[in-house]
């Protein structure tokens, strides 16, 4: 037999239970919405375990905001709109990732790279110096002197007292972890001409 004490509750009332952290009534908000509210979701994602996601989220979410929570609509309202803006943010991080694999192609056949407005130098920037620290000391170093300075492999091995070859390896290295971690986010921030010769076998 289903424990559902507050099933007959208006949803006023069950909300104001909910704002006062009564379990039980965030248990009957869920049982009575989360069904229809996954089915919307998933006919917008066509994806059931994004669908299910979403859900968890949402619910989620509402029970952490549950104090501060004004609705100025109706409770099923507010958690329809909850879900729609989530799977709409879904939608843009994959036209995101889309255009990010759209610049790596683009570089790869062409040698060059698509700009956006929403694509921010300084963000970019800023996430590319933090996994160029991440390298391990003596690659970063290499990759530091090659990227900033231009140094050409000769003039690298001289600086650091290491082989030309071995400035090769740690370059390429280099630019293959990069490539990994941030996906095709270094290939769009550096420029042509810092790739060229950063891949280029001198």
């Amino acid at each position: 037999m289903e424990n559902r004490p507050y099933k007959d509750l208006p949803e006023q009332v069950l909300f104001a239970l909910f704002q006062q952290s009564n379990e039980n009534a965030f248990s009957e908000i869920y049982f009575r919405y989360s069904g229809a509210l996954y089915k919307h979701a998933l006919k917008m994602l066509k994806d059931r375990d994004e669908a299910k996601d979403i859900i968890q989220d949402i619910f989620a979410s509402f029970w952490l905001k549950r104090e501060s929570l004004i609705l100025t609509t109706s409770l099923a309202s507010y958690l329809y709109t909850s879900v729609r803006n989530k799977v709409l943010d879904v939608f843009s991080h994959e036209k995101v990732a889309a255009r990010y694999q759209q610049s790596l192609q683009a570089f790869i056949d062409q040698g060059e790279f698509i700009t956006d407005d929403w694509l921010r130098e300084k963000e970019l920037t800023a996430i590319i110096d933090q996994q160029i620290a991440e390298l391990p000391p003596k690659m970063r170093a290499v990759f530091e002197l090659s990227r900033k300075t231009q140094l050409s492999y000769r003039e690298i091995s001289e600086e650091l007292d290491i082989c030309e070859n071995t400035v090769r390896k740690h370059i390429t290295k280099a630019i293959k972890k990069l490539k990994v971690k941030l996906d095709t986010v270094v290939i769009i921030a550096l420029t042509v001409v810092e790739i060229i010769q950063l891949i280029r076998i001198k």
